[in-house]
């Protein structure tokens, strides 16, 4: 039996990031703590000035921004196009990564997963959306004032998590939102 939690923006933890250069608001995550032990986790990070990421060995990254004009990332040396507000953008966690703020800060969604031990799909919806999925978890994080997903509404920045899926669940979205469903490598 899947088991559905909430998660309110009010109550997300805020913690510095690993290279020291900003922070982060972890909203979930499968295991560990710190920024140990994890096979994936979502979080918010504000960033305040043009400066590097820290680096996150083993893993894949996908980063949107939700807040501010957006910025210009140089992955491994290469600047990247402008990244600007719901457009993700995917790189490894083992690249060097900089960002260039366009105009200010701003706050972006990220998850953070390992690909040997879970296949992920990331994908940015609005308005009434159906969908299927046999993932074992989905997430739904809002960006709007209200979604509706699972007869639960979700204000700015909630996330609905579905955990243990084992079948075929049929869920309904409506919102501007992300999904992500995650499923464990066997």
């Amino acid at each position: 039996m899947s088991e559905v939690s909430v998660w309110r923006a009010t109550d997300y933890v805020r913690m510095p990031w690993k290279n020291g250069g900003g922070s982060t608001e972890e909203i979930t995550r499968d295991a560990g703590e710190g920024l140990d032990g994890f096979g994936w986790r979502l979080s918010i990070a504000d960033i305040a000035e043009s400066g590097g990421f820290s680096t996150f060995a083993g893993y894949q990254r996908i980063i949107t921004v939700i807040k501010g004009a957006g910025m210009v990332l140089t992955v491994d040396g290469q600047e990247q196009r402008g990244l600007l507000p719901l457009q993700p953008f995917a790189f490894s966690g083992d690249s060097e990564v900089s960002c260039r703020l366009i105009t200010g800060p701003i706050r972006d969604f990220n998850l953070i997963y390992s690909p040997q031990r879970y296949h992920a799909r990331l994908q940015w919806v609005d308005g009434l959306q159906r969908f299927f999925s046999t993932a074992q978890t989905v997430l739904v994080f809002s960006v709007a004032d209200e979604v509706k997903v699972l007869n639960q509404k979700l204000g700015h920045h909630d996330c609905l998590q579905v955990e243990g899926n084992t079948g075929l669940l049929d869920i309904s979205v409506a919102g501007r939102s992300c999904i992500i469903e995650l499923t464990a490598r066997g």
